[in-house]
């Protein structure tokens, strides 16, 4: 299924936006951003899972691990929403 142009560049712009927030999200939002954005690019996880040493890369893993039979084009929805609500929220 081909995702709608309209989409894609919401998406782009989401990526570019999210680096100008005026506050660092908290690592849970930052985990939460990471998995949305590898599940809209790249699918469902398919990278060897990093060893239990690795505690990013466990956190990234299992980040995106979670959002595995979303699809992209949800996956693209979601994230440009929370980038939304992230401004609202700092705005306020």
């Amino acid at each position: 299924m081909e995702i709608p142009e309209e989409l894609l560049k919401a998406f782009e712009e989401s990526l570019n936006r999210v680096r100008t927030l005026p506050k660092r999200p908290s690592n849970e939002m930052l985990l939460k951003l990471y998995g949305l954005n590898k599940q809209a690019t790249r699918g469902d996880v398919g990278e060897e899972k990093p060893s239990m040493f690795d505690v990013v890369g466990m956190a990234k893993y299992n980040a995106w691990e979670e959002l595995k039979g979303t699809s992209k084009e949800a996956a693209m929805k979601e994230y440009i929403k929370l980038v939304d609500d992230l401004f609202v929220d700092q705005a306020e």
